[in-house]
């Protein structure tokens, strides 16, 4: 399935938009990594577009203190908030013994099942969505964890920008967790993240995901002061 995800421009700026997990009525808005700060004026058109477009809520993607000012000054408010975790990519462990594999497109269907029954309806990824999260670096690493079967029980996303790595997004399936699959996939995209010249990994987590959070620092990870928040706002009473 081809992505939806179409960019907004004016000016400089730019922003992603396109259906929120696959929602006609939802839409998604991000910045776009390195362009300008989206301002308040940019932002206003893009809920116009959007508006025009039928939708009738926008949900931002995760979004750092600095980049929720513009939305907030536009009537966005915090839908959820979000843990940010951060690791330096130094003395990495070993991983437990796991199967593992490149994830191919003829996985996708079995990736998408256990990322439903992982996830609440809300984070749940649809095929676009999975494009988004591969796509969202300029390098990925899509892996896959099998059981005796071969049958897919776990996935991971990890992503490289410059000196930065970013876990996209990590599933294992409820009847599967505890297994230590998710601490290989983790590992896996560490060291692949450093072998790519990351200096630095980070990955976000709902606040009461306590099993990922758990997970994550028993890797390295700690918790950043500042942590992350989805917004949203209503279509409704937008000015002409």
């Amino acid at each position: 399935m081809a992505s939806r995800i179409s960019v907004i421009e004016w000016g400089r700026e730019r922003a992603k938009a396109g259906p929120w997990r696959g929602d006609d009525r939802t839409a998604y808005l991000a910045p776009v990594p390195d362009a300008p700060t989206p301002s308040a004026v940019f932002l206003r058109r893009c809920l116009g577009t959007l508006a025009d477009r039928g939708f009738t809520t926008v949900i931002t993607a995760a979004l750092a203190p600095p980049e929720q000012r513009p939305f907030l000054t536009v009537g966005f408010e915090e839908h959820e908030r979000l843990h940010l975790l951060a690791r330096e990519l130094v003395d990495l462990p070993e991983p437990p013994p796991a199967a593992m594999r490149r994830g191919h497109r003829g996985d996708r269907p079995r990736v998408l099942d256990v990322d439903g029954a992982a996830f609440r309806p809300f984070w749940r990824l649809d095929d676009a969505g999975l494009d988004e999260a591969i796509a969202a670096t300029p390098s990925a690493r899509f892996r896959v964890g099998t059981d005796d079967q071969r049958e897919v029980i776990g996935y991971a996303v990890s992503g490289r920008a410059g000196r930065h790595g970013y876990l996209q997004r990590l599933a294992v399936h409820p009847d599967s967790q505890g297994s230590g699959l998710g601490r290989a996939l983790v590992i896996d995209g560490l060291r692949w993240m450093e072998r790519r010249g990351a200096a630095r990994a980070v990955v976000n987590t709902q606040l009461d995901n306590d099993a990922a959070l758990a997970l994550y620092r028993s890797l390295g990870f700690r918790v950043q002061p500042a942590g992350l928040a989805v917004l949203r706002r209503q279509l409704t009473g937008l000015w002409s």
